[in-house]
């Protein structure tokens, strides 16, 4: 990496150039992803074990499998190298937090209609030091018709949403907004919007670092110690005005690379290549998750090269700097930062 500093010399603005040494390892590493055996999940995670909700693929509590870091948490690293692995964007925001959640979801049946808190909703029914969740799906899989449910229809007052849902009813499903989506989609869900996700959906998902839920109805299961409903609280923060729109995919070309979305919390962008080379720079502004969604590549950086399938993930810290990613077939690789 090397740092910036300006001076004035005999009147005229000087650049100087200082290169430092990270004291963390810049090179990549693999993480071990966790798994959810929620109700609603499929077979497409872990056909061995079904149902399988949701893989966590990018988050505080992933063990690094991979370089000199092998057997720690994310955590860790955070909390030891914060701006050298974080970069300088996520640590103003989160501190030495590690400040996104990334998940791969395989929806067989409906999840709960559910609604998140912003920031200053979060400390203020949760407490301190806990975070809102502003979230993204980007669609990967869709079954033909397959739905989900973002955000309520036009002029519905916030008494009649408030109304439905206290009822715990499916009175609620009168009120939601269904949209049809297919492969490639992309929604930007904003908290205060009520949404579920539905049947046949393969998603990949990021979020602020949080997982707070509050679950409005739930299809007529019936609520368990670990699956409730949060009635006051989905009530406190929902928003009638607040929905999601579908941005349909990009077109691209070999060698592209595309914001799929992006907010104050992550950036979400698409990579394709089918011959070409990309390079890619963290500049110490923010680590670098990459998800291959298509296709194979190969991703070179401090010396090292790291091949990568379907769905495999490779952490690239804030002070790795300069990298490429290869195509040994086509594909197509997500990039999460801040």
């Amino acid at each position: 990496m090397e740092k910036m500093i300006s001076s004035m010399v005999y009147g005229q603005l000087s650049i100087v150039k200082i290169r430092y040494n990270c004291p963390m390892n810049k090179s990549p590493f693999t993480l071990a992803p966790e798994y959810r055996d929620y109700v609603w999940g499929g077979s497409r995670l872990r056909p061995q074990i079904v149902p399988t909700a949701e893989a966590w693929i990018i988050y505080a509590g992933n063990r690094i499998t991979s370089g000199p870091y092998a057997g720690r948490s994310l955590s860790d690293l955070s909390s030891e190298f914060g701006s050298d692995l974080l970069g300088v964007r996520a640590v103003a925001q989160t501190g030495n937090r590690f400040p996104v959640l990334v998940k791969m979801l395989d929806c067989a049946q409906w999840l709960s209609l559910q609604v998140h808190p912003n920031d200053e909703q979060a400390q203020k029914l949760e407490g301190v030091g806990f975070f809102g969740k502003t979230e993204a799906w980007h669609v990967l899989e869709a079954e033909a018709e397959a739905k989900l449910i973002a955000g309520v229809k036009p002029n519905i007052t916030a008494e009649a949403l408030t109304s439905a849902i206290r009822s715990k009813s499916e009175v609620v499903l009168d009120l939601v907004e269904t949209v049809q989506v297919k492969a490639g989609d992309t929604l930007f869900i904003n908290p205060g919007t009520v949404h579920a996700l539905g049947p046949g959906l393969l998603i990949y998902e990021i979020q602020q670092t949080s997982d707070i839920t509050y679950r409005v109805y739930d299809w007529g299961r019936p609520e368990t110690e670990t699956r409730k409903l949060h009635i006051d609280k989905a009530v406190a923060v929902s928003n009638p005005n607040a929905m999601a729109l579908v941005v349909n995919s990009p077109e691209m070309n070999d060698g592209d690379r595309q914001t799929l979305t992006q907010c104050q919390y992550f950036n979400l962008d698409e990579i394709l290549m089918e011959e070409k080379t990309v390079r890619l720079e963290t500049g110490g502004e923010s680590f670098h998750g990459l998800t291959v969604i298509e296709g194979q590549v190969q991703v070179s950086a401090e010396g090292e090269a790291f091949v990568f399938n379907k769905f495999d993930t490779l952490l690239i810290p804030a002070c790795c700097g300069a990298y490429q990613i290869q195509p040994l077939q086509k594909s197509r690789v997500l990039k999460a930062s801040v």
